[in-house]
């Protein structure tokens, strides 16, 4: 039970996990077509990952916007407004004249889709909280998995048909769906009672309380290296796959879709688990599993031993996903209910502002296996070590 005595519906889970995910979908639909991209607007490799890098960056401007406006004007119109500027920009992308206007349009899409990512999380707050929020969570991963197990599969299968403006056509109708969706069905949790007043004023006023010492201090510094390794995966592997081990377009969908399996995995496992054990300790597993993910995948690239090793460590990697974004956002949120919107916001920009900088620079280095899982790696033994640090030893102080 929530703190609010309510129990998760099917149709409310399955409506709060397409909201969330499908932000994220407008870059997993159209990652298979990234070098067809490329050729048709006569641009390099790395442009057309900026195309995805903009986007993401988008997803995380925009939830600084989307969060505090659910805790002034409740959920329900920052979310429809949101998704309504994701789909009239999903259309514009399908139209772009150039990689220049193309990065433009796709920035502002990042931005509508920013809302869905944020004010889902403030919805599950409001409801839920502690073990139950991490439950929830772990359900809403479950939905958001299964877009990224569909979307590449389809987008492999999309580029046979049309080229890549078809895929933003289809973007444009998937949020249409859920802007009817999110006006008939989805409740209003976030009562005219609780809400925060001001602006500006109010996000900094928020932000001067979250980045006080603490666990959520923490989790947002470990969220914005981890970004670094998950981005990284996101922008690279198509050109990795399909440039060093051949990898055609149709199956990089599919292995693309099994990582997402792993993370289905992994989240429902860590959902299981979670009455068992503290949401510290899956946390602290699902980091261990992620840096051991990483070293088998920099390991196979660096020695040459093919494609299934390295994809290995890649599922492995994923697979730790799963418990390590339900227990942050758990253990960051519990602590501040009353500006969960603005908490979910920082904590969402941070994992997705400094992986798509960092990711186009190291980049330049070559999208290759060896620079992938070397960046995967690197930025798991960093999250390690901040853990190790800074908030594995405050979690088992005495009273903490």
């Amino acid at each position: 039970m929530s703190a609010r005595g309510v129990r998760p519906g099917a149709g409310l889970i399955l409506l709060l996990g397409l909201l969330e995910a499908f932000g994220p979908l407008s870059m997993d639909l159209y990652m298979p077509a990234l070098p067809a991209l490329a050729e048709s607007l006569h641009t390099s490799d790395t442009l057309a990952q900026v195309t995805m890098s903009v986007c993401m960056l988008g997803l995380a401007l925009g939830q600084l916007v989307a969060g505090p406006m659910s805790d002034r004007f409740g959920r329900r119109v920052p979310l429809l407004v949101g998704v309504l500027v994701f789909t009239v920009f999903s259309a514009a992308c399908a139209f772009a004249p150039s990689v220049a206007w193309l990065i433009a349009f796709r920035f502002v899409q990042g931005l509508g889709g920013a809302a869905g990512m944020v004010v889902t999380l403030a919805i599950a707050r409001d409801l839920f909280s502690g073990r139950e929020l991490a439950k929830m969570l772990s359900w809403l991963a479950l939905v958001g998995a299964t877009a990224p197990i569909i979307a590449p599969v389809l987008g492999g299968q999309l580029v046979r048909i049309m080229e890549w403006r078809g895929i933003f056509g289809v973007l444009t109708g998937i949020g249409a769906l859920l802007f009817l969706a999110a006006l008939l069905w989805l409740p209003e949790s976030h009562p005219r009672a609780k809400r925060s007043e001001g602006g500006a004023r109010t996000l900094r006023d928020d932000a001067a309380a979250l980045l006080r010492p603490g666990a959520y201090r923490v989790i947002l510094a470990i969220a914005s290296v981890t970004g670094i390794a998950f981005f990284s995966y996101l922008s690279m592997s198509s050109f990795a796959l399909q440039g060093s081990y051949g990898v055609s377009p149709q199956a990089f969908g599919l292995l693309f879709a099994l990582g997402s399996v792993c993370n289905v995995i992994g989240s429902q496992t860590n959902r299981v688990l979670v009455a068992r054990f503290s949401t510290e300790q899956l946390y602290g597993a699902g980091l261990v599993i992620g840096w051991c993910g990483g070293v088998l995948a920099s390991a196979s690239a660096l020695a040459g031993w093919g494609l299934a090793p390295f994809c290995a460590g890649l599922g492995l990697y994923l697979l730790s996903t799963g418990f390590t974004l339900p227990n942050a956002n758990a253990i960051a949120l519990t602590e501040h209910g009353e500006r969960a919107g603005s908490a979910a916001a920082l904590l969402g920009m941070s994992a997705l502002v400094v992986g798509p900088i960092v990711s186009p620079l190291v980049s330049t280095l070559g999208m290759t296996p060896q620079v992938l899982g070397l960046t995967m790696v690197t930025a798991s033994t960093v999250v390690l070590v901040i853990a190790s640090l800074a908030l594995w030893p405050r979690r088992s102080a005495p009273g903490a």
